[in-house]
């Protein structure tokens, strides 16, 4: 597979999945990043959608919508995006399989949702030793003792940034679930894997200071970074300068063409705001996948003079 292509589209839920088949039918090289199993679709009902009779799971959706994909000729991979730089030929992104993509533009569709742990001690250490965002947070961490928790490649990747921060670093995870490049490349770090255990409870004072596992040992740290899944919208937009929501700071900000602030950046779906609904996610999938098309072919004309 080349990886150079005109569109990434980061998410496989509805509005990814929409964005895809609008671009590759606009004669795109178009690639879709993601694992359909992840979106908040997967695994609802549906029976609110238009011309869609009875109630239907969102699985089966998402495979028929994969499929679609597939016949009209956009490529996919289950991959996980771990960085995005902007560079003069569009947007480079590192993949954890160590692959790098180069594109002409993106579109980010991979969803809002922050899952917690939901133990004891989260909620309340949330802000004074609990976080869930590496790359935003990692520089208060300096020469401090530290904890990643998670199985997948969010969790494997920051663990490796904070060791430019962090005196210490742990990850704990039941059974890492990630490619095996990224794995190696974790084994070669200075992170202290423990694994075969989960979190029970996180315990402190004014801040983190210990961290309680269920197979009985205690972390003394302080501060615990929560990454389960791969890295979510904000964190890839924060590396590129995306402007979020003000309202909120939880959602990127677009206009009517789905644009964010950044030439070539565009989102759809939850990630942009209310309402969570198929219906909307779908409609800005397609909007997002024509004009980022449209985009990448000005783009590709202004290359060849």
């Amino acid at each position: 597979m080349s990886n150079t292509v005109d569109v990434v589209i980061i998410g496989a839920g509805p509005a990814g999945i929409q964005a895809a088949i609008h671009a590759v039918r606009k004669k795109c090289d178009v690639l879709l990043l993601g694992r359909m199993e992840r979106s908040a679709l997967f695994s609802a009902h549906v029976e609110n959608y238009a011309c869609v009779e009875g109630v239907k799971t969102g699985e089966e959706l998402l495979v028929a919508g994969m499929d679609q994909v597939k016949r009209f000729g956009a490529r996919t991979m289950e991959d996980d995006v771990l960085k995005v730089h902007q560079d003069e030929k569009g947007f480079r992104l590192e993949l954890e399989s160590g692959v790098t993509v180069q594109s002409r533009t993106i579109i980010f569709a991979n969803g809002t949702a922050r899952k917690k742990l939901k133990v004891p001690g989260e909620k309340e250490f949330f802000g004074r030793g609990v976080s869930y965002c590496v790359d935003c947070d990692a520089n208060f961490y300096r020469n401090a003792t530290v904890a990643v928790v998670g199985n997948a490649s969010a969790a494997i990747d920051g663990a490796m940034t904070l060791t430019g921060y962090a005196s210490k670093v742990y990850l704990i995870a039941r059974e890492l679930v990630a490619s095996q490049e990224l794995i190696r490349k974790l084994e070669e770090s200075s992170v202290e894997i423990v694994a075969g255990t989960w979190v029970d409870e996180i315990k402190g004072g004014d801040g983190v200071e210990e961290l309680l596992l269920e197979n009985g040992e205690t972390l003394n740290l302080d501060g615990v970074f929560v990454e389960l899944g791969a890295k979510g919208a904000m964190e890839l937009a924060l590396e590129l300068g995306i402007q979020l929501d003000l309202d909120t700071m939880s959602h990127i900000d677009t206009n009517k063409k789905t644009e964010t602030n950044v030439a070539g950046v565009f989102a759809a779906g939850d990630i942009t705001g209310h309402p969570y609904q198929m219906a909307k996610a779908v409609g800005e999938g397609c909007v997002a996948g024509m004009e980022a098309a449209n985009f990448a072919k000005k783009q590709k004309r202004n290359e060849d003079g």
